[in-house]
């Protein structure tokens, strides 16, 4: 009986310190990610923090909502759930900030590119211009402007900075400006009424894709309206069978029914936005 007792003891002991390892291996794997990746997209995005602080952030607000969630709902699956949802928040809070600056620019550029356009036509280098009007010039696209300047002072050259700027900015009117200054340059032709064609052309897509966005808001929103529905109706049903509704809650079946429903409105909201969502 005392050799049984110590084996149990024994064997619980391995498991806490095997499961202990590795959290402990997991943690330290997902903080080195998390914090290689915060630089990266800060660095991206010209923020200026410390990595290593936001990790904490992250992992306080992580621990801390998932208890919550938790401790009101009574499920650990729900809160499970939000874990993995919170553990991805960052990830997507990023790529909405760059899809935001990716859209300030296309914005900025017309009018950079028309005042490009004039600077040359008054006698000036293109590396001159550039110059010229990043002064005048807003955040973000004077930020990519002034990195484009600071390559050149360090002896980088002006084919090389504009293709570094392409990488930078991915975006199809950064890569027309670009393909546009290459290829006035080739030719031989007049680089400031090349600018400045691509500067209308430009305008005519950014007011034809914003007809289109007018256009398709009624769409996207049907999107969401849909999506959340099951939601509104499930809290509903909740507030008046709140017996009945404990199944999907507690049982097996419960749980593949959430599951399912969860996967269908993935697909359906994602198909909505497919169909809604028009490239110029």
């Amino acid at each position: 009986m005392t050799f049984l007792l110590v084996m149990i003891v024994t064997t619980a002991m391995l498991l806490v310190w095997t499961a202990f390892t590795l959290g402990s291996q997991l943690l330290s794997d997902y903080r080195q990610r998390f914090t290689a990746d915060t630089q990266f997209n800060l660095r991206e995005l010209y923020l200026y923090a410390d990595p290593a602080r936001l990790y904490v952030l992250n992992l306080i607000i992580l621990i801390l909502v998932t208890m919550l969630v938790w401790l009101f709902s009574g499920s650990a699956l729900i809160g499970i759930g939000i874990a993995l949802a919170l553990a991805f928040l960052p990830w997507w809070l990023f790529n909405l900030l760059k899809k935001r600056r990716l859209d300030h620019i296309e914005e900025q550029l017309p009018d950079a590119i028309q005042m490009l356009a004039g600077t040359i036509k008054a006698g000036l280098s293109l590396s001159s211009a550039f110059r010229q009007i990043t002064a005048e010039l807003q955040a973000p696209l004077s930020q990519e402007f002034q990195t484009l300047l600071h390559e050149q002072r360090l002896g980088v050259s002006l084919d090389d900075a504009l293709e570094n700027l392409t990488h930078r900015v991915p975006i199809q009117p950064i890569h027309l400006m670009v393909s546009a200054m290459r290829i006035a340059n080739e030719t031989g032709g007049g680089l400031a009424e090349t600018l400045e064609r691509s500067a209308v052309t430009l305008r005519s897509q950014h007011a034809m894709e914003r007809k289109i966005r007018a256009l398709t808001a009624q769409g996207k929103m049907q999107a969401w309206v849909v999506g959340l529905m099951p939601v509104f109706l499930l809290y509903v049903l909740t507030q008046m069978e709140p017996e009945a509704m404990q199944l999907l809650w507690t049982t097996r079946i419960g749980w593949g029914v959430i599951a399912s429903v969860i996967v269908l409105e993935f697909f359906g909201i994602w198909f909505i936005r497919k169909i809604v969502a028009i490239d110029v």
